[in-house]
């Protein structure tokens, strides 16, 4: 008889989840709740597959002693617990649940503005406290104007509850078409429009280094007078100092946090004992509903994979026949970090994506090549929700169309892979290949024929092909103490543009690319990590 699946559970999951797992033939199932993290790499050697909340730390130190894993089940959408590139080192496939608390998350979201819109808690407090204070003047919803810094899942359902309190819904999302939007009820707007403009704002955007503390002194003073703002995304996308800041000017009106920059925040902290700020630890996904669809989800997962193999929602490895994946895996890769590349330095609404493959990957299915652009490109937009299952969806339900194609043609290059993006105001296109049969290389960027890594923090900027350009931003990088790894440069000739690629080792603060992008021939900078 062969050997059982083992699988080890250690992080709270329902009953039902525990009996999916149970009634399974082949898996042997362990519950082991609390484990320290020596504990676990002690412990997991044992094991073929883990399931996981947000509470266990997969971290390579784990991966390197699982000898026997094979798949990580993450009950949610968030793997930031998990080291993915550890994990995909080792080939073991991580799995999510997303879409599982999506409705509580955007539930939580409104049940937080109007509980800071009507004064709730702090009329809570103070009746249990002896005060009966009728002096807590709260707001009505009916008429004002929600914006919505993001037009993901979860920013939908919130959508749906404003316009059911006849609230005026605005919204920034650089990734979603106009028609999208209005086809759900919003009026698309530029980020600093939404913050004029908007009486309560609500956010919906993952933690990036280019929404880390998107919201900070700039924005709050740019915003109407009285604003509210509920952020239960992810901490860091609001400076937390410059909230208190503005909430103690009487800028923002109240702000309800269901995540904060540091978890848990500490018990003295300003920012939770001022009485304008409502907070909730880290709920926004915990209703019996959400958790009960999150463990059905992950333990059909494992059940799945235990039996036949079949991987479901992998974040790092997409649904390809062994033998073909061995073909095209490094394609795979580099279609991933040209999507991602191709989202950071794409500002407009998205209409379109074309991904067209050449050479000899030109005879293989292109759709694992397609999912993987999407993943890459729509993880910036969407977070840790988006894997290789749900990424064409995601791009359907945005209004983003995707185009394939194929051609025996590479244009001197064995095997080749080149992703468009069209927008409302230009496109933005990226072509890439393998060298060595494994090394991902960018070979052409808007037409202008470069070679360089797409590996970690890049700086990447076009400009006018002057003398000076490039020995100013490489002095500029010195003098601010960054160490240039690679710095590759492409001419485009007659047109007199150039384009570069710079590895550097410490990614840039946003006042050094405010400070790039102001010298002289500089047309455009980002900085991008891959």
């Amino acid at each position: 008889m062969a050997d059982k699946f083992k699988v080890l559970v250690s992080d709270k999951l329902s009953d039902n989840g525990l009996e999916i797992l149970g009634k399974c033939d082949s898996i042997e199932v362990d519950v082991k709740v609390g484990m320290t993290p020596e504990e676990l790499i002690k412990t997991i050697p044992a094991y073929d597959g883990i399931i996981i909340r947000s509470g266990t730390k997969v971290t390579a130190d784990v991966i390197e002693a699982a000898g026997r894993l094979k798949v990580v089940g993450r009950a949610g959408a968030g793997v930031d617990n998990v080291d993915i590139p550890a994990a995909s080192k080792k080939g073991i496939a991580v799995e999510n649940t997303p879409g599982g608390n999506t409705v509580t998350t955007g539930e939580h979201t409104f049940a937080l503005l109007i509980s800071m819109a009507r004064n709730v808690p702090q009329g809570t407090a103070g009746i249990k406290s002896g005060e009966w204070n009728r002096k807590l003047i709260g707001t009505e919803l009916k008429g004002k104007t929600l914006g919505l810094i993001g037009m993901g899942r979860v920013g939908s359902v919130v959508v749906r509850c404003g316009k059911g309190f006849f609230m005026n819904c605005v919204a920034y999302d650089p990734f979603i078409s106009k028609e999208k939007a209005e086809e759900m009820g919003v009026l698309l707007m530029s980020l600093d429009e939404v913050f004029s403009q908007a009486d309560f704002i609500t956010i919906h955007t993952p933690l990036t280094d280019k929404t880390r503390h998107m919201i900070s002194d700039e924005q709050f003073a740019a915003m109407k007078d009285g604003v509210r703002i509920v952020n239960c995304a992810r901490g860091g996308i609001v400076d937390e100092a410059a909230l208190l800041s503005a909430i103690n000017s009487g800028k923002v009106a109240g702000a309800a946090l269901d995540v904060f920059e540091n978890e848990p925040p500490s018990a003295d902290s300003e920012l939770i004992k001022n009485p304008k700020i409502i907070c909730t630890p880290h709920l926004g996904a915990s209703t019996s509903e959400a958790q009960e669809n999150v463990a059905t989800a992950v333990a059909e997962q494992m059940v799945a994979y235990a039996e036949t193999g079949a991987i479901v929602n992998a974040v790092n490895v997409p649904a390809v026949d062994p033998e073909v994946l061995k073909r095209i895996e490094p394609y795979l890769t580099l279609a991933e970090k040209i999507g991602s590349l191709l989202a950071q330095i794409t500002d407009e609404g998205v209409k379109e994506i074309e991904i067209a493959s050449s050479g000899e990957i030109a005879d293989v299915d292109i759709k694992p090549l397609s999912t993987s652009v999407l993943k890459g490109f729509l993880s910036h937009i969407s977070g840790d929700g988006v894997n290789f299952v749900n990424a064409p969806f995601i791009a359907e339900e945005r209004g983003i169309a995707v185009k394939k194609s194929s051609s025996h043609t590479a244009h001197n290059f064995v095997g080749l892979l080149t992703v468009k993006v069209i927008t409302e105001a230009g496109e933005q296109s990226i072509s890439g290949t393998i060298f060595g049969r494994r090394e991902p290389r960018i070979v052409n960027i808007n037409g202008v024929h470069i070679e360089a890594v797409p590996e970690g923090n890049v700086l990447i900027f076009t400009n006018e092909d002057k003398p000076g350009v490039i020995g100013a931003v490489g002095t500029f990088l010195g003098i601010k103490g960054v160490n240039i790894g690679q710095f590759r440069l492409g001419r485009a000739g007659s047109s007199k543009k150039a384009v570069s690629l710079v590895n550097i080792d410490s990614p840039l603060t946003p006042e050094m690319m405010e400070e790039i992008n102001g010298m002289e021939n500089i047309e455009k900078a980002w900085m991008v990590t891959l």
